[in-house]
């Protein structure tokens, strides 16, 4: 077991353990530390805890100090001189006409390096734009590219829901999403009602997806053919957090009933409900399709 203390560098960034060495942390505190890309200035997020070696991210870096007053100050002030920053780089980007989208500007704590994000729909030739800042810095300059999520992240928006999106709130990581998680929980397909204003799919939809599965398992899927107390019939909808099938009596006529899933019979084998669980796309368009097939492609990258 090894001591450990969570750090994070952002409201909704990751949380990274250190090691607290001999300074006492409390969660609310906030710490200077040592990481990869220099010394960095965060909060404190757990207090001192006991973690196994298989949790570690080796090697494990040190907490510093607790932060003072005047730590505090530097910190905002490197936000401040961020901002400015950012101006200068834009103006340097149009200078030398590259096609990327300038997002964010931080320092790091200690002030030897300054790290520029931005967007690119491609790989973009940035090494005389680097030389032009570093000249003016003095310091070492990074460009990162990241990805439309990271992007959204970065902003307070409402998502579809009418809520702050999660990714500016509270989400630190972003979970694999697909097309299969919309269609078990029996939500529209349509690519505008399942993907968030990043263009790629909602991360909600991971939320509920293991107990829609768990329970779904249990459940007769739709195209199953079924007898009930009226005749047989084939299962044409499913609610899943109701444990109800609604079944079409007879083929060709209008008759839908509403049956419990434990009062009815399956007429079938094990491998045609495996078939009937896969993903149907009869009622897309072509464009809807491949939309939903880009949207699953690209979530991750």
């Amino acid at each position: 077991m090894h001591k450990v203390v969570g750090i994070k560098f952002k409201a909704t960034g990751k949380i990274y353990y250190f090691d607290p060495m001999q300074v006492f942390l409390c969660k609310g505190d906030f710490a200077i530390v040592e990481t990869a890309r220099g010394v960095e200035y965060g909060e404190a997020v757990t207090d001192i805890k006991e973690v196994t070696e298989e949790e570690l991210v080796a090697p494990l870096k040190p907490v510093l100090r607790k932060a003072t007053a005047q730590d505090a100050t530097a910190y905002a002030e490197n936000k401040e001189q961020a901002k400015e920053a950012l101006v200068i780089c834009e103006e340097n980007i149009q200078k030398h006409q590259l096609e990327m989208k300038l997002i964010d500007a931080e320092y790091t704590f200690d002030k030897t390096k300054i790290i520029f994000y931005f967007t690119a729909d491609g790989r973009i030739d940035f090494r005389e734009l680097v030389k032009d800042l570093a000249a003016i810095f003095r310091i070492r300059i990074e460009l990162r590219q990241i990805g439309v999520r990271d992007e959204t992240k970065l902003y307070e928006s409402l998502g579809p829901c009418g809520r702050p999106i999660c990714c500016s709130q509270w989400l630190g990581d972003f979970n694999p999403v697909s097309i299969k998680m919309a269609k078990e929980q029996n939500l529209s397909l349509n690519p505008s009602k399942i993907s968030g204003i990043c263009g790629r799919l909602l991360c909600c939809l991971k939320y509920e997806y293991d107990m829609y599965r768990s329970e779904a398992k249990t459940l007769l899927p739709a195209g199953a053919k079924v007898m009930t107390a009226d005749g047989e019939g084939v299962v044409e909808k499913v609610n899943v957090l109701a444990r109800t099938l609604q079944v079409r009596l007879r083929e060709g006529e209008n008759i839908v009933r509403e049956y419990k899933n434990d009062d009815v019979k399956l007429l079938g084998n094990v491998a045609e409900l495996k078939r009937l669980r896969q993903i149907d796309y009869e009622d897309l368009t072509k464009e809807e399709i491949r939309e939903l097939e880009r949207l699953e492609r690209e979530f991750g990258n």
